[in-house]
């Protein structure tokens, strides 16, 4: 009875830490299909800003297999800020492994994932109320590009990820 109590009580502990923790201000994950990143497969990606007073930090995230055969990833990132009618681009290299060889990230299995911050330069700053509407293509050589499964965009407020 003793180690079903403290059992009991750390679970709802960790649920009740797990409550805590900081929710983003926007998060959207795309399913790849078949698991293979093609030049057409653009995710896109719509969020409103509307307080200009504190920061914002995107985050690029991914899920791949342990079978992805490169170290990074490359992709474009088409940026529509409101009230601007011009399309940024930026090309943004996101590192998946280490130099020895050993994926970033959490993995579980044969999956990996990453949530990775983006710097956009001078491209955004969410500084405009406003819709943002961010696309990605990758940027590889290579199309389709393999064992890639899910992309996504997460914008936090700073300060909390």
């Amino acid at each position: 009875m003793r180690t079903f109590s403290f059992s009991l009580l750390t679970f709802s502990l960790l649920c009740f830490l797990a409550g805590c923790l900081p929710a983003p201000y926007f998060q959207k994950e795309e399913v790849v299909p078949q698991g293979a990143w093609t030049y057409n497969f653009k995710p896109s990606f719509e969020f409103e800003i509307t307080d200009t007073s504190v920061g914002y930090q995107p985050y690029f995230l991914i899920r791949h297999t342990q079978a992805y055969p490169y170290s990074n990833l490359w992709v474009l990132l088409y940026i529509t800020v409101p009230g601007d009618s011009i399309v940024k681009v930026e090309r943004v290299n996101v590192p998946l492994a280490e130099n020895t060889g050993k994926w970033l990230g959490r993995g579980m299995g044969e999956i990996y994932e990453q949530r990775l911050p983006m710097n956009l330069g001078d491209s955004v700053h969410f500084n405009k109320k406003g819709i943002y509407k961010i696309s990605m293509e990758q940027n590889m050589r290579v199309n389709p590009l393999p064992e890639v499964l899910n992309v996504g965009l997460r914008i936090s407020i700073k300060g909390s990820s």
